[in-house]
């Protein structure tokens, strides 16, 4: 049985963003063609989809790292920010996205809440993520 771990995450990612965008519960709000990702970036996303890639990465995130909740996910999707002559400070994401996108995971049913760790990956969104990925596994190998 072909599971995450045995295909490259970004062709998995592209392919659930893909699915994602079927899916009446997730859709970006009408901020999110302005806002940047992070303190750490300087520009907000150049993709006009960025909003499912970043759902189906959190999704694939909770699946391989176990419940988590914003901030612990806002520092998985952070970086560097530039402070000119000083040296250069390790600074979290945007938790605001995280947030909402893990909210409109989990009312699409792929996420569930669980208490005092964060949300973690439900079942529907394990066999949309192995289905996937079996779909990768096979388009790789043809």
């Amino acid at each position: 049985m072909v599971t995450v771990y045995d295909v490259p995450a970004e062709k998995l990612i592209l392919k659930v963003a893909e699915k994602l965008k079927s899916v009446d519960a997730i859709q970006p709000p009408e901020w999110a063609e302005f806002v940047k990702t992070g303190r750490h970036t300087e520009k907000a996303p150049t993709q006009e989809d960025w909003w499912y890639t970043r759902s189906a990465a959190i999704l694939r995130k909770l699946y391989v790292k176990g419940p988590m909740g914003s901030s612990r996910l806002a520092a998985e999707y952070g970086g560097y920010a530039d402070k000119g002559s000083m040296p250069n400070k390790a600074c979290k994401g945007s938790r605001n996205i995280a947030r909402k996108c893990m909210m409109q995971l989990e009312k699409a049913g792929y996420l569930v809440s669980i208490e005092k760790q964060g949300r973690g990956i439900s079942p529907s969104g394990m066999s949309l993520l192995d289905n996937t990925a079996k779909e990768v596994y096979d388009e790789m190998k043809a």
